[in-house]
């Protein structure tokens, strides 16, 4: 979304965040022109700025640094706020990305929080589950179709799970109500095989035993070279396993020769250990 803003919006929304006057409230004052232009007429600082909207690891180090200012002020004491418990990985590939996807959307089944993913409150899944449940124009559009609409009560925020890799548009396809960063999908599978799969995967983690995977959900793994213990382990794993990127023990490769490194800790990568 950032790549769409012009410089002018740019610097506008980074002055809002790090303005150069403030209010006598502490809020900030709306920038100047000039301040703008300090910005903008600057293509360095400019790109730099730039870069860093739409950072991720730059909002969180953000974020965390204003709750621990404000946190401290309040009990009179100094220090950092989940220091050492935020890490960015990079997804090499489909498989990293398919992993960390129901790493994520089953931490409250690991936590032993939630029994299923319908269950498990404040998680992107269960949002798209209790908004299949809500929906009742179950002929049309399809799934694929109603996922890119505005229809979605509760999971209207995410972008869609199911890419259209013929069709979608190569590059940024920023959603014009600004309510969800992208309309794209990001998965070669339909939502209801991602659910399926997230049900029966956090059923085998709560029973300490892999169970036979249905069979309509076997290509699934079996395009990313996985079977079921495997693809178990990969996601109950994934946060401990992979440190700076996340991927197949191939992808790891390359994106260590790209770093200029001769390798990329993963220690006994789950993505690499089945041969379907």
């Amino acid at each position: 979304m950032v790549a769409t803003w012009s410089d002018e919006e740019v610097a506008r929304r980074w002055l809002r965040l790090f303005p150069h006057r403030k209010k006598n409230d502490g809020t900030p004052e709306e920038p100047t022109q000039p301040e703008i232009d300090m910005i903008v007429n600057q293509p360095a600082v400019l790109a730099e700025r730039r870069r860093r909207l739409s950072d991720v690891s730059w909002w969180m180090r953000c974020t965390a640094e204003n709750i621990a200012r404000r946190a401290n002020r309040e009990d009179s004491c100094t220090g950092r706020f989940w220091e050492g418990r935020f890490r960015l990985q990079v997804l090499l590939d489909e498989a990293s990305l398919l992993a960390c996807a129901a790493y994520v959307d089953l931490n409250p089944i690991r936590a032993a929080l939630a029994e299923t993913p319908e269950s498990s409150d404040y998680t992107g899944a269960k949002d798209r589950i209790d908004d299949l449940s809500e929906r009742v124009d179950r002929t049309r559009p399809s799934t694929h179709d109603w996922e890119r609409s505005r229809r979605r009560r509760k999971s209207g925020w995410m972008s869609p799970i199911e890419i259209d890799e013929k069709n979608d548009p190569v590059g940024p396809c920023v959603e014009s109500s600004g309510r969800r960063a992208s309309r794209k999908g990001f998965l070669a599978i339909s939502m209801s095989r991602y659910l399926e799969l997230l049900d029966w995967t956090g059923r085998q983690l709560q029973r300490d035993k892999v169970g036979k995977i249905p069979s309509h959900l076997v290509p699934v793994l079996s395009r990313l070279g996985l079977d079921a213990p495997s693809w178990c382990d990969v996601v109950s794993k994934f946060g401990r396993v992979f440190k700076r990127a996340a991927g197949t023990p191939e992808s790891l490769a390359r994106e260590a020769v790209r770093c200029g490194q001769n390798w990329l800790c993963a220690k006994e990568n789950p993505l690499g250990l089945s041969s379907i």
